[in-house]
């Protein structure tokens, strides 16, 4: 589907009320929390942490990023293509990924290594979901086909749990209901069926990134030869993971929880990150708001090999449909023809994009829950595939 058939990107202006929600109260709020959580910050971050909160509370026109810093390049074309936009008044992909990018601006990221949402993503890994979820994955039984289907339905309601996104629903148990499209069949046999190596593309630390993680146990362990593991360059969106939160993990792992069965997972995951047959893949691309379609080529090369892309979470989903409203009933195939492999995307829904849905249930859920396609308790598994004469 060409670009210029596509419906306009969600703006953060009142054209959308959760987009505008977001900018205007939730990442201001954000900006708080991480000052509160930080409080030994040194006061020229805090006064840069104050001068972003302001700008966004009170609609200031977007700044460029300050020089030096090694991803200038990155959001040039970016900043260019907003020039003049407000932080009110702009596409919100953009806006979103841009003020953490800001955020890493004010604490100095690339200089001093500290994550800023580090204390969050402490509770995360300390939280006693985590480990319930975590023993739950590792006792499935069955062949290895139902058990992978079972690690799929794990690694989507991890999602449910998002630390820039308090969800009202994510201790719920997940009900039939609540998953609107389950392609998680058609997507295992294709997976059991296809050589090549299985890319990942992660979204948030704690009990998701667990599931992900024992996913990827069982694919080594048993079918695959490679699993790709793509990160987050630098911290963004709160939860989202870097690489120094797969070590923090295996850390944990090592020394809490279920052992011996955990500490049997973790020897074999830094096993299999020794012998390069699970990769961590960091990449800047995911940290900016290019679209899926204008996916640089070393990822377009790197994927070209791939047995199955996994996109996991909102923020990547986004990515893939160009955070706009399409018609829900758009088949997620028609929006990511350029993709170069396989993909299948786990998400619980927490913004208003969404695809793929069977005729009339958008209507059904809006009659029912206006708060469906936000608050965290539906989810979808969607597959985007090659045809079976392929």
């Amino acid at each position: 589907m060409s670009e210029a058939h596509h419906p306009p990107p969600i703006r953060t202006d009142t054209s959308n009320d959760f987009a505008h929600h977001s900018m205007k109260v939730r990442l201001p709020n954000i900006i708080r929390e991480t000052q509160r959580l930080n409080r030994d910050y040194p006061v020229p971050t805090v006064r840069a942490l104050n001068s972003l909160y302001t700008a966004l509370s009170e609609n200031a026109p977007i700044a460029e990023l300050e020089l030096p810093t090694p991803d200038y390049d990155v959001w040039a074309p970016a900043c260019a293509s907003h020039q003049d936009h407000t932080w009110l008044n702009t596409d919100w992909f953009f806006a979103e990924m841009y003020c953490y990018r800001q955020i890493i601006q004010a604490v100095r990221w690339w200089e001093t290594g500290r994550d800023p949402f580090a204390p969050k993503k402490a509770e995360a890994l300390g939280g006693r979901e985590l480990w319930r979820q975590l023993e739950q994955a590792l006792s499935l039984q069955g062949t290895l086909e139902e058990r992978l289907i079972g690690l799929l339905h794990a690694s989507l309601w991890g999602n449910r749990t998002d630390l820039s996104h308090p969800i009202i629903h994510h201790r719920e148990p997940a009900s039939a209901a609540d998953l609107l499209v389950d392609d998680s069949v058609t997507a295992t046999q294709f997976l059991l069926h296809r050589p090549g190596p299985v890319h990942i593309v992660t979204d948030n630390v704690g009990a998701e990134l667990a599931m992900d993680l024992v996913l990827s146990d069982t694919l080594l362990a048993e079918h695959a030869d490679e699993v790709v593991l793509h990160l987050k360059m630098h911290p963004v969106l709160v939860s989202d993971a870097i690489v120094d939160d797969i070590w923090a993990f295996l850390e944990v792992l090592a020394t809490g929880g279920i052992p011996p069965v955990a500490t049997a997972l973790q020897e074999r995951l830094v096993g299999a990150i020794s012998s390069n047959r699970l990769r961590l893949a960091p990449d800047l691309y995911w940290n900016g708001s290019r679209y899926i379609w204008d996916l640089p080529s070393r990822l377009v090369k790197t994927f070209q090999r791939a047995r199955l892309v996994i996109f996991k979470g909102d923020a990547n989903y986004r990515r893939l449909v160009g955070d706009r409203l399409w018609p829900p009933e758009t088949p997620l195939a028609d929006i990511t023809t350029s993709f170069p492999a396989p993909l299948l995307a786990l998400r619980t829904l927490k913004s208003d994009a969404i695809v793929g849905l069977p005729m009339g249930l958008a209507d059904s859920l809006d009659a029912g829950d206006e708060n469906w396609r936000v608050s965290g308790k539906r989810g979808v598994i969607q597959a985007s595939l090659p045809s079976p004469d392929r």
